[in-house]
């Protein structure tokens, strides 16, 4: 039997790195694709896999990457984030471009594209990284949330597109995760972007990845649907039990 493979997007840091690393000690060969190459590289060299390029946002760059894979076992669709908090009379036209193209569109690329080797696996998985941001609106917070929303949408759309065939969907929307996501929201500002997690013992990217790492583990006729987490500090987005 050939190895199975994984493939992890955004995997340059936070929650892709940590779940590609997860998915090698499962035994799958993976596949890890970002911008960031140099990052990526380390990351395969450390876990057995492959590194490729991978640019959600260009058509060219997802065509390049899937091509390069020759089986797909487990698609983690992990590439995403926001820009900014800007309310809807100041939206910035170009951070909600950013991020549909990221989270929505560049979800829809590579599952497209990978979508009839995850089929031909046999027993193909893809796991959304969504957010708690698609299932709850927030001021200030609309073109990530209304981003989440559809990237969310997508994925559970296809859960009844395939049914018959043998591929599970799992959604997994996490709360707040220390990782690099507010420092990107920020444009590199550390202090703010310090602050979202200050008074409280937010999740970190192992966290998720463990959890990805379970839902991989379960056998074919096992689906879990949605799974939803938040640090026991947060009850919804901006609400905390914030320590002094």
């Amino acid at each position: 039997m050939s190895t199975r493979t994984a493939v992890v997007t955004g995997a340059s840091s936070g929650i892709g790195e940590a779940t590609a690393r997860e998915l090698a000690k499962q035994g799958y060969h993976v596949y890890v694709g970002a911008r960031r190459l140099d990052r990526l590289e380390q990351l395969a060299a450390e876990i057995g896999g492959t590194a490729l390029p991978l640019d959600v946002t260009d058509e060219q760059s997802v065509r390049a990457f899937t091509d390069a894979v020759q089986r797909c076992d487990v698609l983690v669709n992990n590439a995403g984030g926001a820009k900014g908090l800007a309310t809807v009379a100041e939206a910035d036209l170009d951070d909600w471009r950013w991020m549909w193209e990221t989270n929505v569109l560049g979800t829809l690329r590579v599952t497209k594209a990978l979508l009839p080797k995850l089929i031909a696996s046999g027993d193909g998985l893809i796991v959304t990284i969504t957010s708690i941001a698609a299932f709850h609106a927030y001021d200030n917070g609309s073109g990530y949330t209304s981003a989440k929303h559809a990237q969310a949408v997508l994925h559970r759309t296809l859960r009844g597109e395939l049914l018959g065939q043998p591929v599970r969907l799992t959604e997994i929307a996490p709360g707040a995760v220390e990782t690099e996501f507010s420092l990107v929201r920020f444009d590199g500002d550390e202090d703010r972007a310090a602050n979202v997690y200050k008074g409280i013992d937010p999740l970190v990217a192992q966290d998720i990845a463990e959890i990805v790492g379970f839902v991989a583990s379960r056998p074919p006729h096992v689906n879990l649907d949605t799974i939803v987490v938040k640090p026991r500090d947060q009850a919804e987005p901006g609400r905390f039990a914030r320590r002094a």
